[in-house]
This record gives C-alpha cells, structure tokens and sequence, in this order.
C-alpha cells in the first residue's frame, strides 16, 4: 500500500471516533461475566471495539467486574444504559447511583444516567447514594476510549 493511501485510511478511521453502542437484543444476548440472560434493558452495560463483536452484560456490577480484569484495548469503549430513557451513554461519563432498596440483576445496586437531570427524573434513584465511575469501575480505570 501506498503511504498516501494508508495515511488517508488511518486519518479516516481516527476521525470515524469512538466505536458506537450496538443494539441490545434482550430475547438472545447473555452476560458475557456472569451468563445470564439479559432480560432488562435498563440495567445493562456493553462493551465495544471497532474489530471485535460487542460484549453484553446484565449489570453494572457484571461490567466492571469484567474490565477489572482486563488489560486496556485500544479503540474500545464501556456503555451503560440510561436507567430511566435506556439509552446507552458512555460509561466514563454516566452519573451513578447506589440504591441499596433496588434489586438488580446481579446484585450490585448499581444504576446509571446520562446525567443529573435523568437521574432526578427516575424514582427508581430517589435515596439513592451518589457514585462515581472510579468508585464503580475502581480509581483510574474509568472506561473511556481504551478499556
């Protein structure tokens, strides 16, 4: 290949962005942590990379468990559904709430917002304890764009 022409296909490819969330399929899509089938939307989290399949999981809990023990990957990025609209937001840049009367799938208590004005529209979140993505996903290992 010409070094044109790759640096043409390089510079498309970097401006193309972050890869984009794909769409949950709660009939046939299973945790990738814990197997489990994911039958509720607005629990969920996924994980993206522009050359790989995306990766499901039915909790927040099962999310971070899961990139707790991996080694940041170039290009890939963490969602989370919206708990209320169940719209995927970024999962470095989601308001957390802790609500220890919420029974999630797994267990973790865990639900996220594309921001503060989501999350006080949710009764679901009301006496909830305030988290961030470090007190979720461990400090300095928020996944953004390579986790």
């Amino acid at each position: 290949m010409k070094p044109a022409l790759l640096l043409t296909v390089l510079l498309a490819a970097c401006a193309a962005g972050p890869p984009a969330p794909e769409a949950l399929d709660t009939k046939n899509e299973s945790c990738a942590w814990c197997r489990m089938a994911i039958s509720e939307a607005r629990f969920a989290g996924q994980r993206v990379g522009a050359a790989e399949e995306p990766l499901f999981f039915d909790d927040i809990g099962c999310l971070a468990h899961f990139l707790a023990g991996k080694a940041r990957t170039a290009g890939t990025v963490a969602y989370v559904a919206d708990h209320r609209t169940r719209t995927w937001v970024r999962a470095d840049a989601a308001v957390y709430t802790e609500v220890a009367a919420l029974a999630t799938p797994m267990g973790s208590h865990l639900i996220a917002h594309a921001d503060a004005a989501s999350r006080d529209a949710d009764p679901d979140a009301k006496g909830g304890r305030p988290r961030t993505a470090a007190d979720v996903f461990g400090s300095g290992s928020a996944p953004g764009d390579g986790q």
